[in-house]
C-alpha cells in the first residue's frame, strides 16, 4: 500500500515560524514534523509515499529529496493552487489509482498503529475509513460520530460548544480506496470532511470511523507546538530521538560539547554539535537544536531553540520558541509565549515580553523593551561600523561570509589595481578571516601585500609606505570571542567617518566590483618588515642619552605579536633590558581585564626585584602600553597620560598636546606649567589622528595606554611610546615615581546608562536643557560645566545603545554626587 503525506499548508496560526519555513519542516526534538511521520509511515511498512506540496514546495523537496536517507521512496505531487484536503490527493491521482492508499497529514505529530487502521479497513471492506481519536476540547476539529458497527453517522467541522456533541475528532488520517478519486472534481478546491464524506454517506457508501488509541497532536498553534516538544521529550509519543541519554531524560545528540559545570535538568534535547559553556542552565522541556551555541550565565527553560542560534552569557529563555540562525546577545530576556522568526538579532539586555512575535530578519536594539509585535520594522538599527572597525562574535556576527563582503565593499571604494596591505594578530580566527578578506581583493581587481602576523603598528607603518588602504584583522581587545576588522586610509590611520560612511553605503546597496578574469588582483609577501619598521623607529625618535645613562628595563611582550618586533628594537637601543613572555600563544590572542591585571602584577614584581628603571607592558597587538615604576607600582592608564605628558612637555617647552574631552582637566595644568597648551579632540581616534599630524602637536594619548609619537605616526604606536619614554627618562634623570608624585591626583569617574536608539536624541537634548546657564562644550556629545569647575560629560555611544557619561570634580564623593545627578537626567529622559 502507498501512503500520501499532504504538506501543503502554510500554517498561518504558527507564524512567524512558518514565515520563511513550512509548518511540515517545523523541528520537533530537532527533527522537522514531517520526518517523523515519514518514520511512523516506514515502521508500518508504508515506503511508497506521494507527498502533495504547495506553499514552499522547494524547501519540502530540497530536504527529503528522494527519500533515501530514510530508506523510502518519496515522489512529490505540486499544487499550482491551494486545492483543499481533497483536491491535493486528487492531484496525486495518478500515483494511487491502483490500489488502497493511506493519507496523513505532514504536520501532525502522532504515534498511531497504522498497521491496525489498514486491517480495519480491510475488514469492514470499507471506502473510506477515516481515523479518530479523543481529545478533551474539541472546538478546534471536526467531531465524528460512528455507530456500533464502526460507520460514520455524522460529521461537523469546527463546532461551537452548544454543537458539541462527541469528543471523537477527525485526525485527517485516512485509508482509502482508489474509487473516490470519482467523488472528487478535478483542480478545484475539494475537502474531505466538507464535500466528499457527506456526498458518500448520502449515497450509503461503506464510511467508517477507526477509534484509535496512542498520541495525536495537531501541531497548528504555538501553545500545541511547544507542547509536542514537552510531549516527545516526556515520553508520551513514540518517535526516534538522535544521541544518548546521558541521565534520565537528558538527551544529547552525537558531536554535542556539553562542559561538566553546566546544568542540566532534564527532560531535554541538545542537538549535535551544539556547545553548552560552563555556568549555563538548561531546565526541563528545553531543545536546543544543531550547532546552537549556548554562554555561560544563560538560563533556559521550556525553550524551543532552532539550529545554528547564539545564546548569549546571562540570556534569559522561558517558554518561547527562536528560530534558527537567531542571535540572542547577552543577557537579553525572552518571556514565556514568544516567537523570534529566523535570522533575527536580538540585543543585549533587551526584553521581548511574553506572546510577542518578531518577525525574521528584524533585529531588537539593546536595551530595548518590546511588548507589541515587530512585523515590517526592526525595533533598531545596524551599525557597520564601531569604535573598533567592523566588531563582532566570530562565527555568528563575524562570518567569512561577512568579510568577503566588506572586503568587496572596501575594495570597490578603490581604483582598480591599487595595493592593499593586510595583516592579522595571532589567533586562528583572524588567520581566517584574512584569507577571506585577500581573496574577495584580489577578485576585485586590488593587488594585496600580505604582513602575516605584524603588530598593529606595523601594519599601519606599512600601509602608509604606497598602498591605498590596509585591513588589519585581529581579536577583540579584552573579548577572545570577538574580532575586528580594521579599516586603514592611505596613511595608515583608521577610515575616516567619511571613508565609513562610504563603505557602509556600498555594502548597504551590495553593488561589488568583480575583476575580469585578466584583472585578478596580486598577492605578494613582502621581506624585512621588522627591521624597515624599526629602522624608520630609530631614526626618527630622539634615543639620545640612553646608552650612557645604562637604564635597565623589563619589557613584558603579553605573547602577543609586539613579541615579533622587540628583538630587532630592544637590540639596537643599546639598553639592559629583561623581556618576559615574547612567544606566540595562538590559545590567548587577548586578555581580561583580570588577566591584564596580573600580568603587571607580576611585572612589578619582576621589576622591583631586577631594581629596573621602569617596567613597560604592550598589549597583545603591541598598540597600547602600561607602566610600572622602578618600585614596582602599577601606574594606571590614566596616570601614564600624565607622566608622559609631563616628560615631553617639559622636554619640549612649547608646542600641542592632543587629548580626548574626557581626559582630566588636571592635564591641562600639567601642559601650562611646562608651556605647551591641550588640543581638545573628540573621543574618536579618527580626530587624535587628524591633530597628531598638524605640525605643531607634540604628544597625543587617550588614557587608555594609547599614545602618538607625531614625529613617527600619528596613531596609537606600542614600540614608538616605549622609546620615546626611554629617551626622556635617560635625559631627565628623574625616575617614573617621582613624576608620578609631582603630578596632583585627578577624580575623573564613568559610568554606562542603557539608552534605546530612539532616546538618543531626546536624551542629548535633555541635557542640554538641564544645563540651563551652565557652560556647554559640544566638542564631543556635551561637556557641562559647573560655576566650582566640576564638570560632566555626557556621549552617545555611536554603535551601541548605550550613553557614556564622565564626571570630575575635585575628590570622588564630590564627582560622584555629580555623576549621579546627571545619570538620573539621562534615565529619565530615556524611560
Amino acid at each position: 500500500m502507498k501512503a500520501v503525506v499532504m504538506a501543503g499548508g502554510e500554517g498561518t496560526r504558527l507564524r512567524p515560524m512558518t514565515s520563511s519555513m513550512p509548518k511540515p519542516l517545523l523541528p520537533v526534538a530537532n527533527r522537522p514534523i514531517m520526518e517523523h511521520v515519514l518514520r511512523l509511515l516506514k515502521r508500518h511498512g508504508l515506503t511508497e509515499t506521494v507527498v502533495t506540496v504547495q506553499f514552499l514546495a522547494s524547501l519540502v523537496k530540497n530536504y527529503f529529496g528522494d527519500g533515501e536517507d530514510l530508506g523510502m521512496e518519496l515522489t512529490y505531487a505540486n499544487e499550482e493552487k491551494p486545492l483543499g484536503t481533497a483536491g491535493s490527493v486528487k492531484n496525486a491521482e495518478e500515483a494511487l489509482k491502483d490500489d488502497a492508499f493511506l493519507v496523513i497529514s505532514g504536520d501532525a505529530l502522532t504515534d498511531f498503529d497504522l498497521t491496525d487502521l489498514i486491517a480495519f479497513h480491510k475488514q469492514k471492506g470499507a471506502l473510506v475509513t477515516v481515523c479518530l481519536t479523543r481529545v478533551p476540547n474539541p472546538l478546534e476539529f471536526g467531531i465524528t460520530i460512528v455507530d456500533e458497527e464502526g460507520k460514520v453517522d455524522r460529521f461537523l467541522e469546527k463546532p461551537t460548544w452548544g454543537q458539541v456533541f462527541s469528543d471523537t475528532v477527525n485526525t485527517g488520517i485516512y485509508v482509502m480506496e482508489p474509487e473516490v478519486f470519482d467523488y472528487v472534481k478535478a483542480d478545484v478546491p475539494v475537502d474531505w470532511s466538507g464535500d466528499v464524506f457527506p456526498q458518500l454517506m448520502k449515497e450509503g457508501k461503506p464510511v467508517y470511523g477507526y477509534v484509535a488509541e496512542g498520541y495525536w497532536e495537531d501541531v497548528g498553534t504555538h501553545e500545541s507546538y511547544v507542547k509536542a516538544q514537552a510531549d516527545v521529550l516526556e515520553g508520551k509519543v513514540q518517535v526516534d530521538l538522535d544521541g544518548f541519554e546521558i541521565s534520565p531524560g537528558v538527551w544529547v545528540a552525537e558531536g554535542a560539547e556539553v562542559h561538566p559545570d553546566a546544568v542540566l535538568r532534564g527532560p531535554l534535547y541538545i542537538g549535535d554539535y551544539a556547545k553548552v559553556e560552563a555556568g549555563a542552565e538548561i531546565r526541563e522541556h528545553t531543545v536546543v537544536g544543531s550547532n546552537v551555541v549556548v554562554k555561560s550565565g544563560a538560563f533556559l527553560h521550556k525553550a524551543v531553540v532552532h539550529d545554528n542560534v547564539y545564546v548569549g552569557q546571562q540570556s534569559n529563555l522561558r517558554g518561547c520558541v527562536i528560530g534558527k540562525n537567531t542571535d540572542i546577545m547577552r543577557a537579553a530576556r525572552i518571556e514565556d509565549g514568544a516567537v523570534i522568526g529566523d535570522e533575527c538579532l536580538i540585543g543585549e539586555e533587551s526584553i521581548v515580553q511574553g506572546n510577542v512575535r518578531v518577525y525574521p530578519f528584524k533585529t531588537i536594539e539593546a536595551g530595548a523593551f518590546v511588548n507589541t509585535s515587530v512585523i515590517w520594522e526592526s525595533r533598531g538599527q545596524a551599525h557597520l561600523f564601531g569604535a573598533r572597525g567592523v566588531s563582532g562574535i566570530l562565527n555568528v556576527e563575524i562570518t567569512p561570509e561577512l568579510a568577503v563582503r566588506l572586503a568587496g565593499a572596501y575594495a570597490t571604494t578603490l581604483k582598480k589595481g591599487a595595493t592593499v596591505t593586510t595583516a592579522r594578530d595571532h589567533s586562528r580566527g583572524a588567520r581566517a578571516l584574512k584569507r577571506a578578506v585577500i581573496s574577495a581583493l584580489q577578485a576585485s581587481a586590488i593587488d594585496v601585500r600580505d604582513l602575516e602576523n605584524v603588530p598593529l603598528p606595523v601594519a599601519r607603518q606599512q600601509t602608509a609606505r604606497g598602498s591605498a588602504g590596509g585591513i588589519m584583522v585581529r581579536t577583540s581587545p579584552g573579548v577572545p570571542d570577538s574580532v575586528d576588522i580594521m579599516f586603514f586610509d592611505e596613511r595608515g590611520a583608521d577610515l575616516s567617518q567619511a571613508g565609513q560612511r562610504k563603505l557602509d553605503r556600498v555594502y548597504a546597496r551590495q553593488e561589488y566590483r568583480r575583476a575580469f578574469p585578466g584583472e585578478i588582483g596580486d598577492l605578494s609577501f613582502p621581506s624585512s618588515v621588522f627591521d624597515s619598521y624599526t629602522g624608520a623607529l630609530l631614526r626618527q625618535v630622539d634615543t639620545s642619552g640612553i646608552a650612557e645613562a645604562g637604564l635597565k628595563v623589563v619589557v613584558d611582550a603579553s605573547n602577543g605579536s609586539a613579541g615579533l618586533v622587540l628583538p630587532s628594537l630592544l637590540g639596537r637601543l643599546q639598553v639592559d633590558s629583561l623581556t618576559i613572555n615574547p612567544g606566540l600563544d595562538e590559545s590567548r590572542p587577548t586578555e581580561s581585564v583580570e588577566a591584564r591585571r596580573a600580568g603587571l602584577v607580576r611585572l612589578g614584581e619582576i621589576v622591583a626585584s631586577a631594581r629596573a628603571a621602569f617596567g613597560v607592558r604592550f598589549d597583545p597587538v603591541g598598540e597600547r602600553l602600561s607602566l610600572v615604576d622602578e618600585r614596582g607600582r602599577i601606574i594606571e592608564d590614566d596616570r601614564s597620560l600624565l607622566v608622559m605628558l609631563d616628560l615631553v612637555a617639559a622636554e619640549r617647552r612649547s608646542g600641542r598636546v592632543a587629548l580626548p574631552v574626557t581626559t582630566t582637566r588636571i592635564a591641562e595644568q600639567v601642559a601650562a606649567y611646562h608651556g605647551t597648551q591641550v588640543e581638545w579632540t573628540t573621543t574618536s581616534p579618527d580626530d587624535l589622528t587628524r591633530v597628531g599630524r598638524e605640525e605643531s602637536t607634540i604628544f597625543g594619548g587617550d588614557g587608555r595606554g594609547g599614545f602618538i609619537v607625531p614625529e613617527f605616526s600619528s596613531v596609537f604606536d606600542g614600540a614608538a611610546a616605549f622609546v620615546r619614554l626611554i629617551g626622556l627618562v635617560a635625559r631627565t634623570q628623574l625616575t617614573l615615581s617621582q613624576i608620578d608624585a609631582r603630578i596632583p591626583r585627578a577624580h575623573v569617574i564613568k559610568r554606562d546608562v542603557a539608552t534605546p536608539w530612539a532616546v538618543k536624541g531626546l536624551v542629548m537634548r535633555r541635557v542640554v536643557e538641564e544645563a540651563g546657564d551652565r557652560f556647554v562644550d559640544t566638542t564631543d556629545g556635551v561637556r557641562v560645566v559647573e560655576a566650582d569647575g566640576r564638570w560632566v560629560m555626557v556621549l552617545p555611544d555611536p554603535a551601541e545603545a548605550v550613553t557614556h557619561l564622565w564626571a570630575e570634580g575635585p575628590d570622588d564623593t564630590s564627582a560622584q554626587a555629580l555623576l549621579d545627578t546627571w545619570c538620573a537626567v539621562v534615565e529619565s529622559a530615556g524611560r
